[in-house]
């Protein structure tokens, strides 16, 4: 219920700004592995993944984005996140503030909300999202609330390639309880893309089987204007 009532907010603040000045949006990709915050949300396998985004001149946005996932070799259906948000410009530094939740229809005890800030000067990005939210089925696990995630990456041109070097921290609110163990975990990468092909390696210190393997993935992606 928080999770509707946070981003009904958030939209109609974005609706009632008008439909003057404003883009919509869509985008599509393949993917040879779904790689988030450093690990794989496929099981190490393919996926489809494509959105739709609503973008103001005043800064104001609101978009939407699937893809399958597979996690642990289950059939978890797929993933469909919602966001809103703000961003713009203070002198030489890019902000970008808003709130996004991530629903699974599938198997909805996944689901959880997040608020996030970011902000860029020049080639450097540094972020951190916040869990403000989750579904009863995560109350005491992972993915709770109060779980942080901080981000940092470098993005500039290498020829006429673009590259992107990034490293990020998850803090989960439980880590070390009961039940739960130690499951904090840092990651890394790079990646890089021209004309929609991107070329990604990732790694990451979980423990646990494969969970820490090195990973490559190749993917395309196409942008619409609507």
């Amino acid at each position: 219920m928080k999770k509707s009532i946070v981003l009904a907010t958030a939209v109609a603040a974005v609706l009632a700004s008008g439909v003057a000045a404003a883009e919509l949006s869509a985008n599509a990709a393949i993917t040879s592995n779904y790689i988030w915050r450093g690990v794989t949300q496929t099981s190490d396998q393919a996926a489809g993944q494509g959105g739709i985004d609503w973008g103001h001149k005043s800064g104001l946005y609101v978009g939407t984005w699937v893809s399958n996932v597979n996690f642990d070799n289950s059939d978890d259906g797929y993933e469909m996140d919602v966001y809103a948000g703000f961003a713009g410009e203070a002198g030489k530094l890019g902000y970008d503030v808003g709130v996004i939740t991530y629903q699974y229809p599938i198997t909805p005890e996944f689901n959880f909300t997040e608020v996030y800030v970011s902000g860029t000067a020049s080639i450097v990005t540094i972020g951190l999202n916040y869990t403000v939210d989750a579904a009863s089925g995560n109350d005491g696990g992972v993915f709770d609330s109060g779980d942080m995630y901080l981000s940092g990456s470098l993005d500039f041109p290498a020829g006429k390639a673009d590259l992107s070097l990034y490293a990020g921290t998850y803090a989960f609110d439980n880590d070390g309880k009961p039940g739960v163990g130690e499951v904090d975990y840092n990651h890394f990468g790079a990646s890089v893309g021209k004309d929609g092909f991107t070329f990604a390696v990732d790694k990451n210190d979980q423990d646990g089987g494969s969970a820490d393997n090195v990973r490559f993935t190749a993917s395309y992606k196409v942008d619409f204007e609507l």
